[in-house]
């Protein structure tokens, strides 16, 4: 059983959880990921690794009630306990000395950010971040952040803080401002990820980007979650369609 230590609400269907499992964060990784279970009759769900303490023994993670487990997840306390904890899975991100980089966060991406500006900057990167959001209460870890970073930009949709408009038009910002960058990051939702790839490969920059393909046993094995260049098209459509049904459900 792995304990619950510590939650937080980060926003009204947003939720950081600390759990104790030492084997897991012994190993783990940036932008590695683990697979949980609450209970015997719950199904598995995979979350990317928020934060991780070795010394502690601690894994962090931070996710959007959506559906029926992340819900059930999200009513948890400190004190509760997950039957199953699997974890690093997954290929860490590269981290080296590049240079000058650029992390980009969208809405909940920030969370799996966050682990990957600490080690660039350990490697002795200069690191300009850039986080967006809807809206200012959707915002997460920005003084974390900030402490990490050389350059912090904030924008929201609403101009509720910092820039109004994308995170996109900062970063095509910086390009206009002819600032030299080595490698971009870009976590958060697809079209936000698409359109940062479109505008970088003009450059010619670089890119990272963290998609979320089905995924079954978390090794690759079963191939589920492989993504080919016509299933990254799939998967933007998917998302898009899923998003305007969304959308639709709410205003009727």
């Amino acid at each position: 059983m792995y304990k619950i230590l510590e939650k937080k609400i980060m926003s009204e269907t947003v939720k950081l959880i600390k759990i104790k499992a030492p084997l897991v964060a012994k190993k783990a990784i940036a932008g590695q990921f683990i697979i949980l279970r609450i209970d015997e009759k719950g199904e598995r769900i995979p979350l990317t690794i928020a934060d991780y303490d070795r010394k502690e023994g601690t894994i962090t993670i931070i996710f959007m009630e959506v559906g029926k487990t992340t819900k059930q997840l999200g009513t948890l306390n400190v004190g509760d306990s997950l039957l199953n904890f699997a974890g690093p899975l997954g290929r860490p991100s590269e981290i080296e000395k590049y240079g000058t980089v650029v992390c980009i966060g969208g809405g909940v991406g920030i969370a799996p950010l966050y682990p990957i500006v600490r080690e660039l900057k350990q490697a002795g990167n200069y690191v300009i971040s850039i986080l967006g959001a809807r809206n200012e209460k959707l915002l997460m870890l920005e003084k974390e952040i900030e402490g990490l970073s050389d350059e912090l930009y904030i924008t929201t949709d609403d101009g509720s803080k910092g820039y109004k408009g994308f995170v996109s038009e900062v970063l095509q910002k910086l390009i206009d401002d002819k600032k030299k960058l080595d490698i971009v990051w870009a976590i958060g939702p697809v079209i936000m990820m698409k359109v940062v790839s479109d505008l970088t490969k003009k450059y010619n920059i670089k890119t990272m980007v963290s998609l979320n393909p089905i995924m079954v046993d978390g090794t690759g094995m079963c191939g589920g979650c492989r993504v080919s260049e016509a299933e990254r098209l799939n998967l933007l459509v998917s998302t898009v369609l899923s998003l305007m049904v969304i959308w639709w459900i709410l205003i009727i």
